[in-house]
């Protein structure tokens, strides 16, 4: 289909929580080339950074994620995250946790949509909230203009933290989960917008890194293939993260705290059959059944 009869998304509203604020993408000066990561946060946000990261800096050590800023995130000033970008003579890689119609979008940059389980998401997503220390409390509540009341520290059980989860509490990122996945799966056959689920990533990583590198049109380096590899795995990644001083005043444990287990299914035997009950019927409600299907498995039938 030629571009210019393409249905482009278009911003529709505005989010601001004490964590994020989607203003900062309007008048955002986009590269032709930008790939922006977008998820709902804690499905596999950082895993796909450093994918991409490995893929433009060709399989350079260290934590390729530092060098693609969240672009949304509130109390870092966006004078500093722009002239980071300006600065960068790299393909740019950003991240955003906004929902699409939330999100400023540009025909020209390419978008990787990183989805996970809805309970798998809230599992990650408690163990992140939890670990927050005093600072990043401190940081995200007391930045100028925050919208909303402070953020406070979750119920101590994380059974609990998914039940007020699923009924719209949890970390305050803005947006609900449902809007977020469906919004972008709704785009999925838009020809910059790739969709990528953590289950994949789990089952057949360098698989999963190729098809990233075909939609971003990056030719792979056989002779830096296996460093690649090994660059992107939860375990690297934990240890190139180990000295960065950002994440030990961010969360108690430092990296441990921020690469916990990246594992799936610890709910299983923690929920009730109602919990369940309850998150399929939201799921059913709120998603098209071939987007719940996605979601849930990675599998897709559309």
């Amino acid at each position: 289909m030629p571009e210019a009869d393409v249905k482009w998304p278009k911003k529709t509203r505005e989010i601001q929580t004490p964590v994020t604020d989607s203003t900062r993408w309007n008048g955002f000066q986009f590269r032709d080339d930008d790939v922006v990561i977008a998820t709902y946060a804690k499905t596999g946000t950082t895993w796909t950074q450093q994918i991409v990261g490995q893929l433009i800096f060709r399989g350079a050590a260290g934590a390729a994620f530092d060098a693609s800023p969240w672009v949304d995130f509130r109390p870092i000033p966006l004078t500093e995250v722009t002239a980071q970008l300006d600065a960068q003579t790299h393909r740019r890689f950003l991240k955003t946790h906004l929902p699409i119609d939330a999100l400023v979008f540009s025909p020209h940059a390419k978008y990787i949509y990183v989805a996970r389980d809805g309970r798998d998401t809230a599992w990650s997503l408690y163990n992140h909230h939890a670990g927050f220390t005093d600072e990043a409390y401190a940081m995200i509540n007391n930045t100028p203009g925050r919208v909303g009341p402070p953020m406070e520290r979750p119920a101590a059980d994380v059974v609990e933290y998914f039940r007020e989860w699923l009924d719209g509490k949890g970390l305050p990122m803005g947006g609900t989960f449902w809007e977020h996945v469906q919004g972008w799966w709704d785009a999925r056959h838009l020809p910059n917008v790739l969709l990528v689920h953590f289950n994949q990533l789990k089952a057949d990583m360098p698989g999963e890194i190729r098809r990233i590198a075909a939609f971003l049109e990056i030719e792979i380096d056989e002779a830096r293939w296996p460093a690649m590899v090994e660059h992107c795995t939860l375990d690297y990644m934990r240890a190139a993260a180990a000295s960065s001083p950002m994440l030990d005043h961010i969360f108690n444990g430092g990296s441990s705290t921020f690469f916990n287990k990246g594992t799936n299914g610890r709910w299983r035997d923690a929920l009730s059959a109602a919990d369940i009950e309850k998150y399929e019927r939201a799921a059913s409600t709120h998603l098209t059944p071939e987007c719940a299907r996605w979601m849930a498995t990675g599998e897709r039938t559309a």
